[in-house]
């Protein structure tokens, strides 16, 4: 494994991190046992950076990850989220947030509640990095992190993270706390962050942490969408349907052949060309299977030429109509500026 510099700190974080959000919910079924085995694998191959939520599984995502920490909860870097709060709690992500019973809290009571919960459920008395999920509507910006500085100074978490801030809302965040890190999507298919978000992150000494950087595994040229069940997200994203389906297959197929030509899967190559495009960029890819998690940590070792790099970019301009990121009803909780 190789590793990177995390933000501004002495600390060194595997090169590609473990998305956990699917081991749990939204992604079809959960199995708890190959997950435990996978997480277990993934320390076995130095991915030394975990992330979570609360409002995975309701909870249980945080609970899977509490009871694989058990005896070397030094060995990870623990990431968590808050902030999404169910009207009604479910384990179901369909009818959770496609269905829409779900609102933003950043209010620093809510804060303090929430940090305490997941400490319990991870089996933990700190968090490293705990990231506001999306800016509350409702609560300055200032006030939530604010309140994240006070969790700081109790030591309850080591550091600040937010997700899908705007540039406006993250230097604001940032005047008030350093901001370490910045999670938002990123991936062949989702490049809004090039433009402004990516050079202020390097800016400010922070870390970028793309989430779905394989497009919700469309960029594997793997993924049988007929197969899809309905408790899976993606069955009512925009991207996997229709016109947007098929380009974005096409462009699946044109990176499959790039990475055949090198010996490698569309998946690592994929990744390899998040990771190419700034220093600061640790991609958490989420998957709940030992076989993915061994294919996708190879990408650490990809080398992207000049021509090859050229050729992507060529693919995508080429088809150019991805489709929108989410369906209407989640679409409110992105910040558009």
């Amino acid at each position: 494994m190789q590793y990177r510099q995390f933000a501004d700190t002495d600390i060194q974080l595997s090169k590609l991190g473990l998305g956990a959000m699917g081991m749990s919910f939204s992604y079809g079924k959960a199995d708890n046992q190959e997950s435990l085995k996978t997480l277990d694998l993934a320390l076995e191959l130095g991915i030394n950076f975990w992330d979570t939520a609360d409002i995975y599984g309701n909870g249980a995502n945080e609970r899977l990850i509490g009871e694989s920490l058990k005896g070397r909860r030094d060995k990870v870097f623990l990431a968590s989220k808050f902030g999404f709060v169910l009207d009604t709690p479910t384990d179901d992500y369909i009818e959770s947030l496609v269905g829409n019973p779900v609102h933003v809290d950043g209010s620093p009571k809510y804060i303090k509640a929430a940090v305490d919960a997941s400490l319990s459920r991870l089996n933990t008395d700190y968090i490293d990095l705990y990231y506001m999920h999306r800016p509350d509507p409702n609560t300055p910006i200032e006030e939530s992190i604010g309140a994240l500085a006070d969790l700081v100074q109790e030591g309850k978490i080591r550091y600040i993270g937010v997700s899908e801030f705007s540039a406006e809302q993250l230097k604001i965040a940032n005047q008030v706390h350093k901001i370490s890190a910045l999670q938002s999507e990123y991936s062949l298919l989702t490049r809004d962050v090039e433009s402004e978000i990516l050079p202020l992150t390097k800016e400010l000494g922070m870390a970028f942490i793309p989430f779905s950087p394989l497009a919700r595994g469309l960029m594997s040229n793997a993924l049988n969408v007929e197969s899809l069940t309905d408790s899976d997200f993606r069955k009512k994203n925009p991207r996997f349907e229709d016109e947007y389906l098929v380009n974005n297959q096409n462009i699946a197929a044109g990176i499959s052949e790039i990475a055949e030509s090198k010996n490698m899967t569309s998946a690592q190559l994929a990744l390899a060309w998040v990771m190419a495009q700034q220093d600061n960029i640790i991609p958490i890819p989420g998957t709940k299977r030992r076989k993915y998690l061994e294919e996708n940590a190879k990408s650490v070792d990809v080398t992207l030429t000049h021509s090859e790099m050229h050729a992507v970019q060529a693919l995508l301009e080429r088809y150019p109509n991805v489709g929108p990121r989410y369906a209407t009803s989640e679409s409110k909780f992105i910040d558009k500026k």
